[in-house]
């Protein structure tokens, strides 16, 4: 089923891993792609598998964190294909650390890579896509963004994703622009490099398994699918719940410190929250016994 067939997609990061399966797979669903990655020889090595295929691709070079580079990425689409129809922020890295032991230079690079190099991409497709009257917006987020051990730089950089994702979501849905956060689960060389996610994921979990559900998000089938934020592990989808505020709302006129302290020592002690994507039990947690367990979004 030819789904993006007569559209045109850019793909970043797409030398391996989950970008090379979604550049791929958005090919044989008939769209044409740019395929791009900083390692210049693995996105041409994809491009030639894709024209090998019947499709069409070019390889782009550039790197996401500079913005003229972003720039140009997303214009090569426009330049080689007449039209930019769908962008998959997937570019990313990976980064454990301690807090203690974080290294200033890692946590820049990282935060440019995967915030801004997003940001830089978007931006430019969303003004083309406006032009244009339409398109479709995938930002590659992940389920560490609800906090895991020794990742809190790589954790922070996809919470800012999924916050990302809903705010362009309210600014384009007027534009007929879609956006949408994936949180996928996949071996990869990233998985490899993390004792961690290793413990979540198994080899025959492949990025191939995922990639579908990020063709139907640039298809025309996903219209009126927008602001959501989907977690698939290849055999597991569903939503994920974005933060809100939550029951009891206590009221008062000026507090002071003793009034904080009853209440966290009442009835906000009986409703703090699991935190952490192994949903931790905060040691205050009054209604629970200490021996109660909360299952992991993992299982």
């Amino acid at each position: 089923m030819e789904l993006l067939k007569g559209k045109a997609v850019v793909v970043t990061g797409a030398g391996r891993g989950l970008g090379e399966a979604f550049a791929v797979h958005a090919a044989r669903a008939g769209a044409c792609v740019v395929v791009n990655d900083i390692e210049g020889d693995l996105a041409a090595i994809v491009a030639k598998q894709i024209a090998g295929e019947g499709g069409r691709a070019v390889a782009s070079f550039q790197s996401v964190r500079d913005p003229d580079q972003a720039s140009a990425i997303v214009e090569r689409c426009m330049a080689e294909f007449g039209r930019i129809d769908g962008l998959v922020n997937n570019a990313g890295l990976h980064y454990e650390a301690l807090p203690w032991e974080e290294d200033v230079g890692a946590v820049r690079e990282l935060i440019e890579v995967n915030v801004l190099g997003t940001v830089y991409c978007g931006v430019v497709a969303a003004r083309m896509m406006r032009r244009q009257g339409g398109g479709s917006i995938v930002n590659i987020a992940s389920s560490a963004l609800l906090g895991q051990h020794r990742a809190s730089t790589y954790s922070a950089s996809k919470g800012a994703l999924a916050s990302l994702t809903y705010s362009w979501a309210l600014d384009l849905e007027g534009l007929g622009i879609r956006v949408n956060g994936v949180c996928p689960l996949a071996w990869t060389r990233m998985v490899e490099l993390s004792p961690a996610a290793r413990l979540r994921c198994t080899p025959d979990n492949t990025p191939e398994r995922v990639a579908p559900l990020v063709t139907y998000l640039l298809s025309d089938r996903a219209e009126g699918i927008t602001g959501q934020l989907l977690r698939f592990t290849g055999d597991q989808l569903h939503l994920v719940r974005p933060p809100g505020f939550k029951e009891p709302v206590l009221r008062g006129g000026y507090w002071d410190t003793e009034d904080v302290v009853a209440a966290f020592d009442g009835v906000l002690g009986d409703h703090l929250e699991p935190f952490g994507a192994e949903r931790r039990i905060p040691p205050r947690l009054h209604v629970l016994a200490p021996e109660t367990t909360v299952p992991a979004i993992w299982h």
